[in-house]
């Protein structure tokens, strides 16, 4: 027995010495040597580091191994240095199972629209304490004529009768350290979303009503499981969404933090990451009467949906707006009720908000009447994020980021989201000791969280992603698709007080 006990010791110092070298191997080699994903976005970035920044995100250097997660378990250290080993050098090591699978909730009650049953996929990181839960995104409907259209069109979002039994993630999500420096071993959780209620509502299907909503419950019941599977020892949850699901992220992220602490798991520090879910309710660009989706007015369709799916928004927020509980699917009035800590992701030219606005860019120059509208667009959304401490707001016409394969290469002052949203993590775990300052929290030294563009135009950020011509496919630099829009060097210099050549070197060089 003692023998082989040595033997299996000897075995496991073997395999930590290999994993050690592979891991000094990777250390050692040049950056350009580890980046092996190409395009245009990324060449630069290669490009600009013969100049280095006073950052430089290089690899392996921007994400730490997790050793709080496994506090002296020689295990789950072992388990985490085979896992970077095998992510890096796939032939290295057998290929590891990284997609995430699909389980359907225990409580059938819990349900999609149709009365098919809610669920999630999951790929667990044994030995980590962090927990990502990502809540998809995806418009809504809020009465029964759109109901029935978006399930004639869009099934997917109201039934899991197809959904498939994996998914693999990206952005954010993926299991790729290059690809997700900082999260990249996490458990994670993507929730899919399938019932329309901007993931606010309670309410089940009965013999007189056509469909169920109930996004917050199917929230609730995902945690709840996730108590059985590992998340009950948990240090930091955080709770992320896109667009629809960004919304989402505002309307329950304090109770997810409620309902933790109610059941006695205090030392769990829930977070949100809302991204593209920063919705303005102002003026349409033109008015249109509220037949669908597309054209309803944001305010006019929240305020029909909430009733329809008896829809649930933070308490806080409806003492504040009571009997205009809608309000509080707006970023800017929820968010100062709120409790927990949340960084905001969104694009100061939100292509579903211009959606809605009813500015459709078809690939024809727009109106000046147009243009003006847009950069208002974009001067109203930086107002209403002033007072938000934690925030990445890039000038560019785009929606969704935070689970893009591109998402490393938007910058905002020279700072990537990954390594913003790191910075974030770290001063919210230094101070996580000081009470009632989650909001407030100072970053820790070197850390810039208030990240938003200046410039007031679309895409005159040089790192937006990239625009191709709606006709011919073909990529469009930032200065041609202003043109294509119908911008007036002329005119635009003007009005910025400088001269048209000094404005027209600017948008040439990408500043």
């Amino acid at each position: 027995m003692q023998s082989r006990g040595v033997v299996r010791n000897s075995a496991g110092l073997s395999a930590v010495r290999s994993c050690l070298l592979l891991l000094f191997i990777h250390l050692s080699a040049p950056v350009e040597a580890r980046r092996v994903r190409g395009g245009r976005a990324q060449t630069r970035r290669v490009q600009q580091q013969q100049t280095p920044p006073p950052y430089r995100e290089r690899g392996i250097e921007s994400f730490p191994l997790d050793f709080t997660a496994v506090e002296g378990n020689m295990d789950n250290f072992v388990v985490q240095i085979k896992n970077l080993a095998q992510s890096l050098y796939p032939c290295s090591a057998q290929k590891l199972d990284q997609d995430m699978k699909l389980h359907f909730l225990n409580n059938v009650s819990v349900t999609c629209n149709d009365g098919s049953p809610a669920g999630y996929y999951i790929k667990e990181s044994k030995g980590s304490k962090r927990w990502l839960l990502f809540l998809e995104g995806g418009w809504y409907c809020f009465d029964r004529q759109t109901c029935e259209s978006r399930y004639e069109t869009m099934r997917r979002l109201m039934s899991s009768t197809k959904w498939p039994l994996t998914r693999t993630g990206t952005g954010i999500l993926s299991p790729q350290p290059e690809e997700n420096p900082h999260w990249w071993n996490a458990n994670m959780v993507f929730i899919p979303y399938c019932s329309s209620d901007v993931w606010s509502g309670a309410t089940p299907k009965t013999d007189q009503s056509d469909y169920a909503f109930m996004g917050s419950l199917i929230i609730k019941e995902v945690v709840n499981e996730l108590l059985t599977k590992g998340l009950e020892n948990a240090k930091v949850l955080l709770l992320a969404g896109s667009s629809a699901g960004g919304t989402g992220v505002l309307l329950n992220v304090d109770q997810v933090a409620e309902q933790l602490e109610s059941q006695g798991y205090t030392g769990v520090q829930v977070r949100g990451l809302a991204d593209s879910g920063w919705f303005l309710d102002n003026k349409q660009y033109k008015f249109t009467d509220c037949l669908d989706t597309i054209s309803c007015a944001p305010t006019e369709a929240i305020k029909r949906g909430i009733r329809y799916w008896g829809g649930l928004v933070p308490e806080s927020c409806r003492q504040a707006h009571v009997g205009e509980e809608w309000n509080c699917f707006f970023g800017y009035k929820v968010f100062p009720t709120l409790k927990s800590p949340v960084f905001v992701v969104q694009w100061l030219f939100d292509e579903a908000q211009l959606t809605v606005d009813n500015i459709h860019l078809t690939g024809q120059p727009i109106h000046e009447g147009q243009w003006r509208y847009i950069q208002n667009l974009g001067q109203e959304l930086r107002r209403t994020l002033h007072d938000v401490p934690a925030k990445f707001a890039p000038a560019c016409l785009s929606h969704e980021l935070i689970t893009s394969t591109h998402w490393m290469d938007i910058r905002v002052k020279g700072i990537s989201l990954p390594r913003a949203l790191h910075c974030w993590d770290r001063s919210l775990h230094i101070n996580s000791s000081h009470n009632n300052q989650k909001h407030k929290t100072p970053p820790a030294s070197g850390c810039l969280l208030h990240l938003i563009d200046s410039c007031p135009w679309p895409h005159c950020n040089p790192s937006c992603p990239t625009i191709r011509d709606q006709l011919t496919g073909q990529e469009m630099s930032a200065i041609q698709f202003l043109k294509h829009m119908g911008f007036d060097v002329q005119k635009m210099a003007q009005q910025q007080g400088m001269d048209p050549r000094k404005l027209l070197g600017m948008l040439n060089n990408g500043n």
